[in-house]
C-alpha cells in the first residue's frame, strides 16, 4: 500500500460526517431496538450524542483541540448504554493521537483504532458479544489484515466497511434476543454507520446516500416483549465532575447495584450507565466522587407499559410532591414528575435520586441547606410530547401555585403539545391533600367519565381537601425559609409546637400555635371530629416524615372518630421533609 496520511482536519471532518450518518437512521434505530432492554431509545440516545458533537466540537479553531473538544461532548451528550460506551471509544480514539502532529499515518490510524476498544471494552462491567463492542474489536482487526492488501488509505477504509457489514449481520448469531426478532443490534448498526460515514467523508463520496437500507425491511419489530423478563426497572445516569475521577474506582463502587454498568471518561469527566431498582443508592455512593453535574432516570417499566399496556385513554400525571403509595401508582399507571432538590451544588430529583428516607441521614449535617426548585420546562415539553404519541387525552394534578412554579411550568409546557387535549389543574393542595385528589381523579377515569367532568369535579372537591400538620419543631422550616429567622427564635424559645395548613387559595398558614406535641394534636382531633359530626369525611390519609410509630397512633385515633381506616399512612415526599422537618406527622382528608 502507498504511504498515505490524513490531515487532522480530514479526521476532525469526518467524525462529523459519521455523526451526521447516524442522525439519519435514528428512527430505524428505535425500532429495532431490543437490548439490553426492548425500550425503543437506542437510535434517541445516539442521536443526543451525535447532536452534542455536531452542535459544540466546533468551538475551537485548533483542529487537535476540535478533536479534544469533540471527545469531550461525546461524554456530554451521551446517552443510554450504546452512547456512553461509544463516547469512550472515540475518548480512546483521541487520546492515542500524538498531541503535536498534524496528520496521521496508516499505521498510527489503525494504532488508535486496536486502542479505543479497550478504552470502550474496560468501561463495561458485563460486555457482551453482537453488541458494538464486537464491532468495535472487529474493525481494528480487519484493518490490521487489510493493510498490506489494498493500494491506498480510502480503499482500506472501504473494504473494512464491507467487513463490518458482515460482522453486523451475524450480530444475531451473538444473541438470542436479536435471533428471537430476526434484527441485528441497534447500538452495532449504529456504530457501523458512523463509520460508514467517516469512510464516505474520506473518499469525497456522496454524503447524501448514507442511508442504507440493508438491514432495515428485515425482521420483526419488537412491540411485545414482556418487561417482566427484565432484572431492574430503572435506566439510570449521571455525569460527574471533578479532579482525578478514577472511572474504575467508581465502576467497582457501583458493583452490585444493577446490572448494564457502563462507567466513562477522564480524570474530569465521568459518565455513568446502570440498570438499577435503586437509583438514589446510585446517586448516594457517586455524592463522594464528585460533583453530579447531571442525572437522568427513565422508568423503564412504565415506557413498556405506555407502549403496549395502557388501561385507559386519559394520562393522569401528577408531581412529586403528590404523597401517594408507589404501589398504587404503579397500579394504576399513573405519571409522576419530580420535582428538583439541589443539595451541596447537585440536583436530585425527588423519590426518585433522593428520598425522604436517604434524606434524613444527613440533613442536620449540611452547612447549606437544601433548596427546591420546579422541574425543567424543556424537559417538561419533552416528556408531554412523549406522552401525547400515545393518549388523546391528558389529565396534570399539580401541588399549589401558590408553593412552587412546578404549575405555571406545566401550564407553560402543555402548550407545546398539538396532538393531545391537556388539562393542566392547580389542585391548591400539596403531601397526601393532593395524593388524595389524585386517588379521585383516578378513580373517576376508571369508571370511565370525560376529562370535562373530571377537571371540573377535582377543582370543586379541592375546595373540601384539607391538610394539618404537627410539626414537631420549627428548625427546619426556619433552615428552608418557611419562616423567617425571628419567628423561628420566638418559636424556640415558646416551644411553639404549631399546626400547618393550607388555606382555599393554596397558600400554607398556621393553623394553630400548640405549645406542645400533644397539644396541637388535640386541635387536630377536635377539628376532625367536628368535620366528621357536621359534614362527613369521605377519606383520609396519614403522611409522616420519619415518624412512623406517632402516624399509627394518629390512624388509630381517626379511625376511632371517621369509623374506617385511612386510605394509606406513607412517608412524606422530601421535599416536604425538607421544609416540615423529621418528626411532622399530618392527617389530609376530603370531606363528604
Amino acid at each position: 500500500m502507498s504511504e498515505t496520511r490524513l490531515s487532522m482536519d480530514t479526521m476532525y471532518q469526518s467524525f462529523l460526517a459519521g455523526a451526521k450518518a447516524v442522525i439519519k437512521h435514528k428512527q430505524h434505530l428505535n425500532e429495532i431496538n431490543v437490548f439490553p432492554v426492548a425500550d425503543g431509545d437506542t437510535g434517541t440516545n445516539l442521536a443526543s450524542l451525535m447532536q452534542s458533537i455536531l452542535q459544540e466540537s466546533s468551538l475551537n479553531k485548533n483542529e487537535k483541540e476540535k478533536l479534544k473538544q469533540l471527545a469531550d461532548q461525546a461524554l456530554i451528550g451521551a446517552r443510554g448504554n450504546s452512547g456512553i460506551i461509544f463516547a469512550q471509544y472515540l475518548n480512546g480514539f483521541i487520546i492515542s493521537l500524538d498531541n503535536e502532529a498534524t496528520d496521521i499515518s496508516v499505521d498510527e490510524f489503525i494504532t488508535s483504532v486496536e486502542k479505543a476498544f479497550p478504552y470502550a471494552y474496560d468501561a463495561i462491567e458485563t460486555p457482551v458479544e453482537g453488541t458494538m463492542i464486537t464491532l468495535m474489536r472487529e474493525w481494528g482487526q480487519s484493518m490490521r489484515t487489510l493493510k498490506d492488501h489494498v493500494k491506498d488509505f480510502g480503499e482500506l477504509l472501504r473494504q473494512s466497511v464491507e467487513h463490518l457489514k458482515e460482522s453486523l449481520a451475524k450480530t444475531p448469531d451473538d444473541l438470542a434476543i436479536l435471533k428471537k426478532h430476526n434484527v441485528v443490534d441497534a447500538g452495532a448498526k449504529g456504530f457501523f454507520h458512523f463509520i460508514e460515514g467517516f469512510m464516505k467523508f474520506v473518499n469525497n463520496e456522496e454524503m447524501d446516500a448514507l442511508y442504507d437500507d440493508t438491514f432495515d425491511d428485515e425482521g420483526q419489530i419488537p412491540t411485545d416483549e414482556d418487561f417482566s423478563n427484565q432484572t431492574y426497572r430503572y435506566c439510570t445516569e449521571a455525569l460527574i465532575t471533578g479532579e482525578n475521577l478514577q472511572a474504575k474506582t467508581i465502576k467497582v463502587a457501583l458493583h452490585g447495584l444493577g446490572d448494564s454498568l457502563v462507567v466513562a471518561g477522564h480524570e474530569t469527566k465521568v459518565r455513568i450507565h446502570i440498570h438499577t431498582d435503586k437509583p438514589q443508592d446510585v446517586f448516594y455512593v457517586l455524592r463522594d466522587y464528585g460533583h453530579i453535574a447531571e442525572q437522568k432516570v427513565d422508568d423503564m417499566q412504565k415506557q413498556y407499559e405506555i407502549k403496549n399496556n395502557r388501561k385507559h385513554n386519559i394520562a393522569l400525571i401528577t408531581d412529586s410532591i403528590a404523597d401517594l403509595p408507589q404501589a398504587y401508582i404503579d397500579d394504576h399507571q399513573i405519571q409522576q414528575i419530580p420535582v428538583n432538590i439541589m443539595i451541596e451544588d447537585s440536583n436530585y430529583y425527588d423519590k426518585l435520586t433522593i428520598t425522604s428516607d436517604r434524606f434524613y441521614q444527613f440533613m442536620d449535617e449540611l452547612d447549606t441547606y437544601p433548596t427546591s426548585s420546579q422541574p425543567n420546562q424543556k424537559q417538561m415539553e419533552n416528556f408531554f410530547s412523549y406522552i401525547s404519541t400515545y393518549y388523546d387525552y391528558i389529565l396534570v394534578l399539580s401541588v399549589s401555585a401558590k408553593m412552587s412554579g412546578t404549575y405555571n411550568v406545566m401550564r407553560l409546557a402543555a402548550k407545546s403539545v398539538e396532538n393531545a387535549e391537556i388539562r393542566v389543574v392547580d389542585t391548591k393542595q400539596n403531601s397526601g391533600a393532593e395524593g388524595l385528589l389524585v386517588m379521585r381523579a383516578q378513580e373517576m377515569i376508571e369508571a370511565g367519565q370525560s376529562l370535562d367532568d373530571i377537571e371540573s369535579a377535582i377543582k370543586d372537591l379541592s375546595e373540601r381537601t384539607k391538610i394539618l400538620v404537627s410539626v414537631k419543631t420549627l428548625k427546619y422550616m426556619v433552615r428552608s425559609g418557611r419562616v423567617s429567622k425571628v419567628t423561628g427564635v420566638i418559636g424556640k424559645i415558646a416551644n411553639l409546637k404549631p399546626v400547618i395548613s393550607i388555606d382555599q387559595a393554596g397558600n400554607g398558614i398556621i393553623f394553630s400555635k400548640g405549645l406542645s406535641i400533644k397539644s396541637s394534636t388535640n386541635t387536630i382531633k377536635k377539628h376532625v371530629e367536628k368535620i366528621a359530626k357536621e359534614k362527613g369525611i369521605e377519606r383520609y390519609a396519614i403522611v409522616h416524615a420519619n415518624a412512623l410509630e406517632r402516624a399509627h397512633q394518629f390512624a388509630k385515633t381517626f379511625e376511632d372518630i371517621i369509623g374506617q381506616a385511612p386510605s394509606y399512612i406513607m412517608d412524606i415526599s422530601t421535599v416536604v421533609a425538607m421544609s416540615a422537618g423529621i418528626g411532622t406527622v399530618a392527617i389530609a382528608y376530603i370531606e363528604k
